[in-house]
C-alpha cells in the first residue's frame, strides 16, 4: 500500500525528482518588488512595502488592524503581551502544537496547561477546555486562578492545527465563562475561514506566520491581527522599539521590541498575496485529489471541519495503526517524498515536562499515528 501512496503522490505533482512537504512558489512580481526596494535602498523597517503589506492583510482578512513582525513568534509574543499576560501567570494551550507556541508563553516568564485537541478540527478541544477549568480552577473576583499551585489563568491559546480551524464560538464561550482572553495561534492558516471570518480575528489577537514553508512567504515574517483598532497602534508601537514620531529625536516612552518587518520582506510578501487566491484555490484541489484517493484505504484523510473553509496548508493523513505509519513514513522518504509525523507532544519535552496538562488520549493517538503529505501549492492539479 505505501509503495503505490509514493506513485499516487508522483502522479500529482508529475515529478521523479524530490518532493518537498511544502515549498515556497514564486511566480508573480516577487523578483521585480524586491529588486525594486534593494534599488531605492529603503530594505530595513521604513518602507511604503510594509504599509501596503499590513493594508493588504486587513482588505483581506477584515482584521482591524494588521502589524507586520519579524516572524510568527515574535507576532504570538506581541500578542500575548498585550493580553495582560505576565511573569507567574500561566496559559492554557494545547499539547499537540510547534514548540514556539510554547517557547513564547516561558519568554513571558508564563507557564503552559496542556488540554487535549478535537477529532473535529485537530485543535484545541473546547469540552476539554471546560473539563480541565472544572476540576483544576476556580472563578474569583480578580479572575481564574489555578487550584494547585494559585496561580493566575490569564489566558487561553488554541493552534488552528495544518490551517483547519478550531470552534472558536465555543471556545469564546469558555473564555468568557472564566474570565480568560482568547488568542488565536494562526500561523499555519492563512486563507482559513471559521464561520465566513477569517482565522485571527475572532479572538482579541491572532498571530500568523510567513517563514517559507507556509501557504504566503516573506522569508521570515508574521503579523499580529488585531480585533481593535487602538490595540493594534499600541502593537505597532511596542514592535517598533517604542519610539515617539519625531523628524530627528529618538525618544522611547517604554521598554519594547524590534520586531519590525524589514522592507525587503514586505516586498515578497505583497508579491505573494497577489497570488494568494491562486494558491488557495490549488491547495483545495490538491486535497480534494488526496481525498478521493484515500477513501477507499485504511487510511483516513483529514477533512475541514463542516462550520469552516480551510485553507489545507499540510495535507494529513491517519494511520490505522503504528506500524503503518511507521511504514509509510519509511517508504515515502526513502524513495525521496517528503513526509513527517505531527510534532512531539509538548509535555514530552524536557522543558515542558513538568507543566500541568489535563487528559491527551487523542493528542496521543494523533502522534502515534498522523502523517503529514507534500502540499505545495505548486500547480492546478487538474
Amino acid at each position: 500500500m505505501t509503495n503505490s501512496v509514493v506513485k499516487f503522490i508522483r502522479e500529482l505533482f508529475k515529478t521523479d525528482g524530490f518532493i518537498p512537504l511544502h515549498a515556497p512558489t514564486f511566480q508573480g512580481n516577487e523578483n521585480s518588488y524586491v529588486t525594486e526596494t534593494i534599488n531605492s535602498t529603503f530594505v530595513s523597517s521604513v518602507g511604503e512595502y510594509v504599509d501596503e503589506f499590513e493594508r493588504k492583510l486587513e482588505q483581506f482578512t477584515h482584521a482591524e488592524k494588521a502589524v507586520a513582525t519579524v516572524n510568527g513568534t515574535s507576532a504570538l509574543h506581541t500578542s500575548l503581551y498585550l493580553a495582560g499576560v505576565s511573569r507567574g501567570d500561566m496559559v492554557i494551550t494545547q499539547a499537540l502544537t510547534f514548540v514556539a507556541t510554547c517557547n513564547v508563553i516561558t519568554l513571558m516568564g508564563a507557564e503552559p496547561i496542556f488540554v487535549d485537541v478535537s477529532p473535529v478540527s485537530l485543535g484545541m478541544c473546547p469540552q476539554a477546555l471546560d473539563e480541565y477549568l472544572l476540576t483544576s480552577a476556580r472563578l474569583t473576583e480578580t479572575g481564574c486562578v489555578h487550584l494547585a499551585s494559585g496561580e493566575r489563568i490569564k489566558a487561553v491559546v488554541p493552534m488552528h492545527t495544518f490551517g483547519h480551524p478550531v470552534d472558536l464560538h465555543a471556545l469564546q464561550d469558555v473564555c468568557n465563562k472564566w474570565n480568560l482572553v482568547l488568542i488565536e495561534d494562526a500561523a499555519e492558516s492563512l486563507g482559513s475561514f471559521y464561520q465566513g471570518k477569517h482565522t485571527g480575528t475572532i479572538g482579541e489577537f491572532g498571530a500568523l506566520s510567513f517563514n517559507g514553508n507556509k501557504i504566503i512567504t516573506t522569508g521570515g515574517g508574521g503579523a499580529v491581527l488585531c480585533k481593535h483598532k487602538e490595540a493594534g497602534v499600541r502593537a505597532k508601537h511596542l514592535t517598533t522599539q517604542a519610539k515617539v514620531p519625531h523628524p530627528y529625536e529618538f525618544y522611547h516612552d517604554e521598554a519594547a521590541f524590534n520586531y519590525r518587518m524589514p522592507n525587503i520582506n514586505a516586498a515578497l510578501g505583497c508579491a505573494q498575496l497577489e497570488q494568494l487566491s491562486g494558491f488557495l484555490a490549488n491547495k483545495r484541489s490538491l486535497a480534494a485529489h488526496y481525498q478521493d484517493y484515500f477513501d477507499n484505504t485504511p487510511f483516513k484523510f483529514v477533512k475541514e471541519p463542516g462550520y469552516a473553509k480551510s485553507n489545507y496548508w499540510l495535507n494529513a493523513v491517519i494511520c490505522p495503526d503504528i506500524a503503518t505509519r511507521n511504514e509509510l513514513l519509511k517508504s515515502t522518504n526513502d524513495e525521496g517524498v517528503m513526509t513527517r509525523p505531527v510534532w512531539q507532544l509538548m509535555h514530552r519535552l524536557p522543558m515542558f515536562a513538568d507543566a500541568d496538562r489535563g487528559e491527551l488520549s487523542y493528542s496521543e493517538y494523533l502522534e502515534a499515528h498522523l502523517v503529514n503529505l507534500p502540499s505545495s501549492p505548486v500547480a492546478h492539479f487538474s
